[in-house]
């Protein structure tokens, strides 16, 4: 056993050099036969082989271990934190936090005052929604206030269970969510623009979207029809804040908006009192509240936000949060679309470009995520990436084809910079 140990690295060095003279003989046939300018002469061939050689090379050094990119997990944003230091530490006292009550004449009984009071800061400092004459409901993050919002809006006495559907690429999620309990009340329909509007809906409008990062509309537009915006990335390091939304149902996200995912805490905004009642009474039922602990470290980290704008003269040296995660954005994908143009293997979506009304700046949608898209003879582009260990989401999940893929760029700076490091070679050498 050890014996073969010895040998595999001079296989692999032989597999290598085999693969970089195949490549010399490929060109030369193809010269031959076709007059391709880019191998005229065989100081060329050599040339290009040994160029695949040292390509192939590398690649096989870069991909000595898995970089999963499956999942949005935000340690971008850990940088920023620690630069931070002790300005968004809690300490909390043993005797808090005992009651299972927060404040009993809010209809959201477990909604701490402070988190409410900080949801509402950040927003009017943004822009990008309406607070006024909305009820904040807290939810242990944006998937339980989408159930709950499922289950305030379908109907317990109705004869079907009311339709759920959402545009192509959706959030994979949310046929996942929606069937997981097999609900008399509801069922996942799936693609909104393929949807027979002749019955009641619910129709699920992420806006930027997850995965492609657009920016959405209702695509049904039916008069039975009832809207839920999950605005989770509509904050200004991921788009232009173009307007101030003031849909009926809005779903927001600390794990998006800050970066802090394990706090489990998210938010909806809601017009309707007795939409928001029932909301409450799902949280309630399934989990009896939310977390005080978390509220209360999320409100404390949602007003340094705010202060870091509001009190410059406290955060010396320190970017305000909004601009180092745009900056940080506008980093990434300058790197990614560079490293897709090496090649014709790989193609990505473009952003309109818009001036933001917070920021006054003038940038194109950079979401959190790339819906990448594997051209040319590659059929399957989740499996392809895999055969270089980059793990990624297909698009078969989001409603969509096998060519694409959603890719986090949103994970520690090492990582991603490891992963543009080997999407560049298998760019620049463009083999499928």
């Amino acid at each position: 056993m050890m014996r073969n140990q010895k040998f595999m690295p001079a296989i692999k060095h032989l597999l290598v050099i085999s693969i970089a003279i195949n490549a010399g003989l490929v060109l030369k046939l193809l010269h031959d036969n076709n007059g391709h300018e880019w191998a005229t002469n065989g100081m060329n061939e050599v040339r290009v082989a040994k160029d695949v050689f040292h390509g192939v090379q590398n690649l096989s050094r870069a991909t000595d271990q898995y970089i999963n990119l499956d999942h949005g997990d935000p340690t971008m944003y850990e940088v920023y934190w620690k630069q931070m230091g002790d300005r968004t530490t809690l300490v909390l006292s043993g005797w808090q936090s005992i009651s299972y009550f927060s404040d009993t004449k809010n209809h959201c009984w477990f909604l701490e005052p402070s988190f409410a009071n900080a949801v509402t800061k950040l927003h009017n400092l943004v822009g990008n929604a309406q607070t006024r004459s909305y009820h904040i409901v807290v939810g242990t993050g944006s998937t339980q206030l989408f159930q709950a919002a499922l289950y305030a809006l379908c109907p317990s006495n109705a004869p079907e269970p009311m339709s759920i559907v959402s545009a192509a690429p959706f959030y994979s999620s949310y046929p996942l969510i929606i069937d997981c309990l097999k609900s008399g009340l509801y069922k996942w329909k799936g693609d909104a623009s393929k949807f027979n509007k002749g019955e009641p809906y619910i129709e699920l409008v992420t806006s930027p979207n997850n995965p492609d990062g657009s920016i959405r509309q209702a695509v049904v537009n039916g008069s039975g029809g009832i809207l839920v915006h999950d605005l989770a990335y509509y904050w200004p390091q991921y788009t232009p804040i173009s307007f101030q939304a003031d849909h009926d149902i809005m779903l927001f996200t600390v794990s998006k908006s800050t970066g802090h995912a394990g706090i489990r805490i998210g938010w909806a905004l809601v017009k309707d009192k007795e939409v928001a009642k029932k909301m409450t009474k799902f949280i309630e039922i399934s989990s009896i509240g939310v977390s005080k602990d978390s509220q209360l470290r999320a409100a404390k980290i949602l007003d340094v936000i705010a202060d870091t704008y509001e009190h410059t003269e406290k955060f010396d040296k320190v970017k305000p949060f909004f601009h180092y995660g745009n900056n940080e954005m506008a980093r990434r994908w300058r790197q990614l679309r560079s490293a897709v143009n090496k090649g014709q293997t790989f193609s990505l979506p473009d952003f309109p470009v818009e001036k933001c009304n917070f920021s006054g700046q003038r940038f194109g949608t950079q979401p959190a995520f790339a819906w990448l898209k594997c051209e040319k003879a590659v059929n399957d582009c989740e499996s392809f990436l895999r055969k270089h260990k980059i793990l990624t989401r297909s698009g078969t999940q989001f409603g969509s084809s096998k060519r694409y893929v959603r890719i986090s760029l949103i994970s520690h700076k090492e990582e991603y910079d490891e992963f543009i490091q080997r999407l560049s070679l298998l760019s620049s050498m463009d083999t499928p």
